[in-house]
């Protein structure tokens, strides 16, 4: 049985559908990204999964139990990482690790946990005199000492410095190998692509496409040429492709599922022009170029009610120059604890 189940979520403010018929699972001991813009719906679906707050329709099985009833047994059961925590300051870290342990039926040792997020140094510190990144790792030990079989993580490494990310990218490696499912939120997609087994995308309250990082990024949705025009050329003088292209003033990316021939196509067109396409390559789009594609455009899946994409559904191939829409970002307020 998967540890999470969420078939047909919603969840409406007055006119506002936050989360709009959201339906998917997570497997013992996978990590699942949830991806999107502010204001797409990822806290409103967590806080649901957490037992925070209530929903309007559709069904919800966490590790066997809904959230909305399981009570303290359930809480026992998980751990939560918030993007923001409230902590009493004048506790020191290793206080403050005891205490949540105490909490719990079968916790971790404080002293491992606090090594293991690397705050070893700072056990005796008081909260208050912490860095940004210091009380992100606190968060971090806090979520892990009750031992929990499901773990939410949200943005677990914002103001993190590069080493301390990769840090926290090994520990949670660690807990996948222990067994540990997680719900992961993150903006950044390097960070989904190492640590995610599949990334979910939801797009105004909506689920538009699931699957294998390098799947959702790869296979099915073509590959991109990327060159720079000819002296003395314009997007308009380039031959009849079968992709869609996009110019960036002398810069000109093709996206087309028919590279071969495209390939060929263009490069002809350069040998009778007697012209070099510099900076010449053929590459697959990465999961940002998937991810920025999916949040920009509704598609037909959350149009016409469609099911969420399938890995390399949603790429379209048209000849033309294209416009990109700017991505729309709001703040969403995520609660204290």
């Amino acid at each position: 049985m998967p540890a999470v189940i969420v078939d047909g979520l919603r969840k409406h403010y007055g006119p506002v559908r936050a989360v709009d018929g959201v339906s998917f699972t997570v497997a013992e001991g996978e990590v699942l990204a949830l991806l999107g813009p502010n204001g797409a719906g990822k806290t409103t679906t967590v806080e649901i999964l957490e037992g925070h707050r209530g929903r309007d329709g559709g069904t919800v099985s966490v590790l066997g139990l809904d959230p909305a009833t399981g009570g303290r047994a359930y809480r026992e059961r998980i751990g939560i990482v918030l993007q923001e925590a409230g902590f009493e300051e004048e506790f020191t870290v290793a206080e403050l690790v005891r205490l949540y342990a105490g909490f719990y039926p079968h916790p971790r040792d404080p002293g491992e946990v606090i090594e293991q997020v690397g705050l070893a140094d700072k056990a005796g510190a008081r909260v208050r005199t912490l860095s940004g990144g210091q009380k992100r790792r606190l968060d971090l030990a806090l979520g892990l000492v009750g031992r929990p079989e499901l773990l939410f993580l949200d943005e677990p490494t914002t103001g993190f410095d590069p080493s301390a990310r990769h840090r926290a990218w090994e520990l949670i490696e660690g807990l996948r190998a222990l067994g540990t499912t997680i719900l992961l939120t993150t903006h950044y997609m390097d960070e989904a692509q190492h640590l995610a087994d599949r990334v979910a995308v939801l797009r105004a309250g909506r689920l538009v496409a699931i699957g294998a990082p390098d799947a959702l990024g790869g296979d099915g949705r073509g590959s991109v040429l990327s060159f720079r025009l000819p002296e003395g050329t314009a997007p308009a003088d380039l031959p009849a492709l079968t992709g869609e292209i996009k110019a960036y003033g002398e810069a000109v990316d093709v996206r087309t599922r028919q590279a071969a021939r495209d390939m060929h196509t263009l490069t002809g067109w350069a040998l009778e022009r007697g012209a070099e396409l510099t900076s010449l390559t053929l590459s697959q789009p990465s999961l940002e170029d998937v991810y920025l594609d999916l949040v920009e455009d509704p598609g037909p899946s959350a149009e016409a009610g469609r099911e969420p994409a399938a890995v390399g559904e949603r790429f379209k191939a048209s000849s033309g120059t294209g416009r990109e829409p700017a991505v729309g970002d709001e703040s969403a307020p995520r609660r204290s604890s």
